[in-house]
């Protein structure tokens, strides 16, 4: 039986990665409407990884004899002012998720819950990955700065880029 300090932490988390996903979709969403199709399909999958993320959570809580929350959303941002601006925006994100990750492990050896302290080894792991990604991107980026071919290139190729490493995992 999970307690109550560790069942609000999940949920919690719960509603970071249920936020992640909405996150990831509204940028999919934008960059599809930019013409860069690329990246808004390298980011419709990052928006399904992160609601598996969070299913993965739900089920976690609701075996252990806890009760998930699916979270009200707020909405996400609708706009951005570049290709770099969005991703720096996503590697800012995974860095918040990933010390939200971390102070959830921090109440799990608190807490003396060893079981939930081991499943959340993955997502530790996991936001390792996350944010190398997010920074290779931005260091692709950070070197093709305004240059329209590059941007082009970077576009068709990012699907190539994207999580396929991630996925095996899984």
């Amino acid at each position: 039986m999970l307690k109550e300090t560790i069942q609000a932490a999940l949920n919690n988390q719960i509603q970071t990665e249920a936020f992640s996903s909405q996150i990831y979709l509204a940028m999919a969403s934008w960059a599809e409407t930019e013409g860069l199709g690329g990246t808004a399909q390298f980011l419709y999958k990052h928006s399904d990884e992160e609601r598996m993320h969070m299913l993965k959570l739900v089920q976690y809580v609701n075996e252990r004899g806890g009760k998930a929350l699916i979270p009200q959303l707020n909405q996400p941002a609708k706009e951005y002012k570049s290709l770099t601006n969005l991703f720096q925006t996503l590697l800012d994100h995974e860095v918040m998720v990933s010390n939200e990750i971390n102070n959830l492990v921090d109440i799990c050896l608190s807490e003396k819950d060893y079981t939930t302290h081991n499943f959340m080894q993955w997502y530790v792991a996991e936001q390792i990955e996350e944010e190398a990604l997010a920074r290779t991107i931005m260091d692709k980026l950070n070197m093709i700065g305004e240059d329209k071919g590059g941007l082009y290139l970077f576009d068709r190729d990012i699907e190539s880029i994207s999580i396929v490493n991630n996925l095996d995992s899984k």
